[in-house]
């Protein structure tokens, strides 16, 4: 049985966990991703958070074994702008339109991490601002085409090439690659998962 099972695909959140010795197993989890009327991006990536890990945990509690299975650890990140949540990009057109968005100018990272055991649920959320500098139509073309933003909150990764767009960050560094390290550590030492 693992210490700690991780409701999510994202080798970004893998390497995180593993930098801070982290033994997990990963689990296959299906959550809708629609923000709902009325609800904020804070509240918003928290409710992911929460309904990724407790979709893991109904999935290992659901077998026949008596066991009480390791925590099972859900999370979220999304970019916002002026109220507006960026979430992964549709097309280049939707990358491109997210790019001028965030062209010179801060944003705000919103990530989100939560744990599920017979304990219940608990949640942490990471809010990092990141200011990037002027990007010409043409450099957020040739930066869509390395296929690098297919698959990122907010159409970049900062852990990429994306880097170059940033003149400045305040706040989690690992909370904008996907995954909070130090709320991250709050939650699973209250859970009794050692790190480190």
């Amino acid at each position: 049985m693992a210490d700690l099972y991780l409701a999510s695909q994202s080798p970004r959140r893998r390497e995180l966990l593993s930098q801070i010795g982290v033994k997990y197993q990963v689990l296959s989890v299906a959550v809708p991703e629609e923000q709902q009327a009325g609800e904020s991006p804070e509240a918003y990536v928290q409710r992911l958070a929460c309904e990724k890990s407790q979709a893991g945990w109904l999935q290992l509690t659901s077998s026949t074994d008596d066991t009480p299975p390791g925590p099972v650890l859900g999370a979220d990140t999304l970019i916002e702008v002026d109220g507006r949540v960026l979430e992964k990009p549709a097309n280049e057109a939707d990358a491109l339109s997210m790019m001028a968005a965030l062209s010179g100018r801060s944003h705000r990272v919103l990530s989100a991490v939560a744990l599920t055991s017979t304990q219940g649920t608990r949640s942490r959320l990471s809010s990092t601002e990141v200011a990037f500098r002027k990007v010409s139509p043409d450099e957020a073309l040739r930066y869509w085409r390395t296929g690098e933003p297919v698959d990122k909150a907010g159409g970049y990764a900062i852990q990429g090439l994306g880097a170059i767009f940033v003149e400045r960050l305040s706040g989690s560094y690992s909370g904008v690659v996907g995954l909070p390290l130090s709320e991250t550590r709050e939650l699973l030492e209250e859970y009794g998962v050692t790190v480190l």
